[in-house]
């Protein structure tokens, strides 16, 4: 991705891995746009950078999502960049009844809320000289957290999407890029002191390096272990890994 000269959209843009990415390609002087649940925190993203622009989202409605679009590109016609980053993580215990609100509110912010976002703006990007879709994911999406069942199966689908979408628009002016974060200090189960976790300012430094590539997949190298997982043998993998994690 070019990481000058863009327009850039990003959902979830208030906070942790999405303000990070907006205040490092607002120094570069794109024209950034966030959005976020909590308005508190996207005034705060603002006052800190003058100049950034954001704009009221909720991901979980389709309405709001297309109503958002068509301000977009009415209002910002050389758009060429969406980052999908909005996302929501909660413990679960897929080992009893699954809480339903749980289920519904995570799959449609973290899975509908991307694919419905990208298809709003799809054709719009398709016009552009050049564009690119940035998906947010997770390495638990290749090696899932069991205490968070729900959320590391929606962070696998997006894994797929990306692959579909990236697939479905060969040929076009449009790329597909997936970031997929290790565990990063973050407001995510409240890590933003948690010394397992990396430094969020590491991690977008190492982030913007790898996301100014060709590559498909951003990767910092804290995130390799965990994509890389043994294929054919996952399962001891991912056993041996929820063993160390609730261990602490």
């Amino acid at each position: 991705m070019k990481l000058t000269e863009n327009t850039i959209f990003i959902t979830g843009g208030g906070s942790g891995i999405g303000r990070g990415l907006a205040e490092a390609l607002h120094k570069l002087g794109n024209q950034v746009i966030i959005s976020g649940r909590r308005q508190s925190r996207l005034q705060e993203t603002l006052k800190a950078n003058p100049g950034m622009l954001a704009i009221e989202l909720d991901i979980e409605n389709p309405a709001s999502i297309a109503a958002v679009a068509k301000q977009l590109i009415e209002e910002h016609p050389t758009l060429n960049v969406l980052i999908n980053n909005a996302g929501i993580m909660q413990i679960d215990n897929l080992a009893t009844e699954v809480d339903d609100a749980l289920l519904v509110s995570t799959l449609t912010t973290n899975l509908m809320g991307p694919i419905r976002m990208t298809s709003a703006l799809i054709e719009h990007f398709k016009r552009q000289p050049s564009a690119t879709v940035v998906n947010v994911s997770s390495v638990l999406g290749f090696v899932p957290m069991a205490v968070a069942g729900v959320y590391s199966s929606t962070k696998a689908a997006i894994h797929s999407y990306s692959q579909s979408l990236r697939y479905q628009l060969k040929g076009t002016s449009v790329n597909v890029q997936e970031i997929a974060p290790p565990w990063v200090q973050t407001d995510l189960l409240g890590s933003n002191d948690e010394p397992r976790a990396m430094p969020l300012a590491q991690f977008i430094e190492e982030t913007m390096t790898a996301l100014a590539t060709d590559a498909d997949e951003v990767l910092v190298e804290h995130a390799r272990m965990m994509r890389n997982n043994p294929g054919a043998n996952e399962a001891a993998f991912v056993n041996q890994f929820n063993d160390m994690f609730l261990a602490g």
